[in-house]
């Protein structure tokens, strides 16, 4: 059975159960099989923002691999979708898991990676108010940006890492980790409670405030890196793209 999930360019397929995953600097993610999980309204600030409750406990839901974009391609925007940036640190698992305390959860982790979350805003309110799921809204091919992988050794403090995100050289979003609501030993101990987490799988850990929309033409650079230092960790140039044919939303 097909699941989703992510491979280390020139590392070959993650196998299943539990390869552990090699750190490489300059490896690039592409997608297939395994898991790709989202958390959501992770920055209260964010939610507040949205008008969204702020949760009591990580809320979370799932992304296609199909959606994985390398930096320098285009977000490629559905007719009548309004897209929405949304910066986010990633969590790259290292080893599978079920039931993974919170006291032995960073022994998971094998890196991390920055990631723009991009969301079909007037699809995803849509659905919240019809009480349907958000997959479409957040599946669309080229609506995952993800950076070459971190090695988990340059970041000693998760919890304490400054992301970015500009729009045309405009900046429209910046935080850091430490704001978080749940920290990412809480959020891989609440999702291995429900799902085994493998080797590869990614977990994107929320974005902070200042959310807004891309149209065509649009240059978007964001950034991760750590507050002691002017250097990025790393970087997504992207553009935006209107896609022609295909789905188109019709309101």
């Amino acid at each position: 059975m097909m699941k989703w999930g992510l491979v280390v360019a020139g590392l070959g397929d993650l196998a299943r159960p539990a390869d552990k995953l090699s750190a490489s600097q300059n490896s690039a993610l592409a997608a297939t099989g395994f898991i790709w999980v989202r958390i959501g309204r992770n920055f209260a600030d964010h939610a507040k923002e949205l008008n969204n409750a702020v949760p009591t406990e990580p809320f979370f839901f799932l992304k296609p691999t199909s959606s994985y974009v390398e930096s320098g391609h285009a977000i490629q925007v559905p007719q009548g979708v309004m897209a929405h940036h949304e910066v986010e640190l990633a969590v790259i698992f290292g080893k599978s898991g079920r039931d993974i305390a919170r006291t032995e959860a960073d022994s998971y982790v094998g890196g991390y990676a920055l990631a723009v979350d991009v969301t079909a805003r007037n699809m995803q309110e849509k659905a919240k108010k019809s009480g349907l799921p958000w997959s479409a809204a957040k599946g669309f091919d080229t609506f995952t940006p993800i950076s070459p992988l971190i090695p988990k050794g340059y970041i000693p403090d998760p919890h304490n890492v400054d992301l970015w995100l500009q729009v045309d050289g405009q900046l429209r979003q910046q935080g850091n980790t430490r704001d978080m609501i749940f920290s990412i030993p809480e959020l891989i101990s609440h999702v291995s409670s429900i799902m085994t987490l493998e080797a590869g799988d990614v977990m994107l850990t929320g974005t902070p405030k200042g959310v807004g929309q891309i149209v065509d033409g649009q240059q978007i650079h964001a950034g991760l890196q750590l507050p002691s230092t002017p250097n990025t960790l790393a970087e997504l140039k992207l553009h935006v793209k209107n896609r022609a044919g295909g789905y188109a939303f019709q309101g």
